[in-house]
């Protein structure tokens, strides 16, 4: 089962920030709290959440200002931000969150389910995020263990073997497969039936002997 996402929210007022947490702690996540915007940068370069809850209104920094902080930071521009606001709920206000690289804005008053089903949505993408960078990690990973044939390679003109970089013959399918991944199947060409199998040439080779003579 997916891991539960770390959450820490971010409120000056005190019971909002504390029914926040114990709402969402209720519902299973791991919650951390912070009051002011320079406590927030702390717990987020110590804890790394997931997800942000961030007040607008800050006493010591103005909440739009401290997301575009985080968005441009290498550290946190990964970690989801949803900005809340019992003041600034304007049109104009949502549009300047999500401009300043908030990834969703809600307007309070809130009720828990409301906010339960914003974090849950949150959460999926989230999830789905983690899914995909774990993907494109084995598929890294499964590129560097392709082996490739480069360079010129010393074979013999008459028996077709291959000198490997240890000075051994070997034939070309041996020496290919310890250097591809690909595997072989035998069969044989028109000319070697014919030269091998004269008398069953046409037969092996589905050619109608009376229509072509």
């Amino acid at each position: 089962m997916d891991e539960k996402i770390r959450i820490l929210v971010v409120d000056d007022t005190d019971a909002l920030r504390m029914g926040t947490a114990r709402v969402l702690r209720q519902a299973g996540y791991a919650v951390e709290e912070a009051a002011t915007g320079r406590e927030c940068l702390e717990k987020i370069r110590r804890t790394k959440p997931d997800l942000l809850l961030l007040d607008v209104n800050l006493p010591d920094m103005n909440g739009f200002e401290l997301c575009r902080l985080l968005k441009n930071d290498p550290h946190s521009e990964r970690v989801y931000v949803m900005m809340l606001s019992a003041s600034r709920t304007s049109s104009d206000d949502r549009s300047e969150g999500l401009e300043m690289g908030a990834d969703g804005y809600m307007t309070r008053p809130l009720s828990n389910r409301e906010l339960l089903a914003a974090v849950r949505a949150m959460e999926r993408i989230i999830h789905a995020e983690r899914q995909r960078d774990q993907l494109i990690k084995q598929l890294r990973e499964a590129l560097a263990n392709i082996k490739v044939l480069r360079g010129l390679l010393p074979i013999c003109c008459h028996c077709k073997k291959i000198r490997d970089d240890k000075g051994y013959w070997k034939a070309v399918e041996e020496y290919i497969r310890e250097h591809s991944e690909v595997e072989f199947s035998h069969g044989l060409c028109p000319e070697c039936v014919r030269k091998l199998y004269p008398e069953y040439a046409d037969k092996i080779l589905g050619i109608d002997a009376s229509a072509s003579s």
